[in-house]
């Protein structure tokens, strides 16, 4: 058996073309999250526009993880069936689209403008539903297990990147020129990045620049560079059972069920941040939209210099002590402990502390933020996107449920300080989660039927 060690002492001639791969899935990723965070920067002017309260603008916060929840399963089956590279190219050209169809919705009126736009978000939930599970599926092919923390931490943490790119950006559009141009800026440079994605993306095996030793390297280390190259014809697994008998031999498994619960309560944390956090900011605590845009990414910078630092940390400790169950729960129950101080801005109104605490919580989101790394290690390589599907169909629940029931308990209690302890609770089961419900993390092999 080969050892990470003797992986790493591999030839000094290889190639290094699966680093620029991973640069390519944190641009895309970063155009994700902007996209999903159009309606939070341009939100506040378009709901006076529109008319909204904090309930309704909490189920139109919703829409987009409705479609993406429905969507994981048959995007994951897509993935496997025909590939990440085309099922991507089509999922990043449709949801740009539909991103820029939206600063045409107040071409309706009243209620029809709600409709409209309840619509175009659910349909860009959809188009966007295979991208994690792609990123996922990418990461497990061209990279080996030593290095997948840090891989995966690299595209996971685009999310706060895209706030400290975009949100200001958004931010001024929306106070100078108006919310409609948000969503065409953000909706035009995705639908040309669509086409730069079919030029650089390539499969481990099919890779103009990557020589037989990068395959050999990334082989002996676990990654999955046969992926894509599958022998049965339209990537079916003979002998595994149906989706539906695989589908249950993962929700059958308790780590799996650890790893979900996990996950969901990570995504409280993230859905907050992108949807009512920069609400939150006007509203709460008294701040301009523009300003909000601006203040809205310090704590992005710090959540994505702890999402690369948690992968960091995590390949660290598995080189340290060879242990893939350590090395993955030690930074996401650290991380989660640390996110849980945004409890203390119900305590305090001066606004440098508020973004400090703030800056400090989503540096511990960012640490703890491994969820598709511990998916690229216990995936079955048979059905990585379906895997990856059912994983992130899981989590993004939380899309639905933590806008709709913050926007409640803002109507209810008149203020945001229920709220923060409700998504604080959510980082708080996810350490006991994986502490006490994932048991050792290892990748799944389906029994044969």
């Amino acid at each position: 058996m080969v050892t990470f060690s003797s992986a790493e002492s591999m030839t000094k001639n290889r190639t290094n073309a699966r680093y620029w791969i991973v640069v390519m899935l944190f641009i895309v990723t970063s155009f994700n999250y902007g996209d999903r965070a159009t309606l939070s920067i341009a939100g506040s002017a378009m709901a006076k526009d529109i008319g909204l309260d904090s309930v309704g603008m909490g189920y139109i916060f919703s829409a987009f993880s409705w479609a993406y929840v429905i969507g994981q399963i048959p995007g994951g089956w897509l993935l496997d069936k025909f590939g990440s590279k085309k099922v991507y190219f089509y999922s990043i050209f449709i949801w740009s689209l539909f991103t820029l169809l939206q600063g045409f919705v107040d071409i309706f009126h009243g209620f029809g403008i709600v409709v409209a736009l309840f619509a175009l978000r659910f349909l860009v939930g959809l188009a966007e539903s295979p991208s994690f599970p792609g990123n996922s599926r990418i990461v497990a092919a061209w990279f080996p297990a030593q290095e997948r923390g840090t891989a995966v931490s690299i595209f996971n943490s685009a999310q706060y990147f895209a706030t400290v790119i975009f949100a200001p950006i958004m931010g001024w559009l929306t106070s100078e020129v108006g919310w409609s141009h948000v969503f065409f800026f953000m909706g035009g440079l995705g639908i040309v990045l669509s086409f730069i994605w079919l030029k650089v993306i390539y499969d481990p095996k099919d890779h103009p620049r990557a020589n037989q030793a990068e395959l050999d390297y990334i082989e002996a280390g676990g990654g999955l560079i046969n992926m894509d190259h599958k022998e049965n014809k339209g990537g079916k697994v003979i002998g595994k059972g149906s989706k539906t008998q695989q589908i249950k031999q993962l929700l059958s498994s308790r780590m799996m069920i650890g790893i979900y619960l996990g996950q969901y309560c990570i995504n409280a944390l993230t859905y907050f941040f992108i949807t009512w956090f920069p609400i939150y900011l006007v509203q709460e605590k008294g701040m301009s939209i523009l300003k909000a845009g601006m203040v809205a990414s310090i704590p992005a910078i710090m959540g994505f210099l702890g999402g690369i630092l948690g992968g960091i940390i995590s390949d660290y400790l598995m080189r340290r002590t060879q242990s893939l169950t350590f090395a993955r729960k030690f930074p996401i129950v650290l991380g989660m402990l640390l996110s849980m101080s945004m409890i203390v801005c119900n305590y305090v109104s001066t606004e440098w502390v508020v973004v400090a605490v703030m800056a400090a919580a989503f540096f511990g989101k960012g640490i703890g933020a491994l969820g598709w790394a511990v998916l690229a290690d216990t995936a079955p390589k048979e059905i990585s996107g379906l895997s990856g599907g059912l994983f992130n169909m899981c989590g993004n629940i939380s899309g639905i449920v933590t806008p709709i029931a913050i926007g409640y308990i803002i109507a209810a209690t008149g203020s945001f300080n229920g709220a923060l302890v409700y998504v604080a609770l959510h980082a708080l089961v996810a350490v006991v989660s994986f502490l006490f419900i994932v048991q050792k993390i290892e990748r799944i092999e389906l029994k044969a039927y």
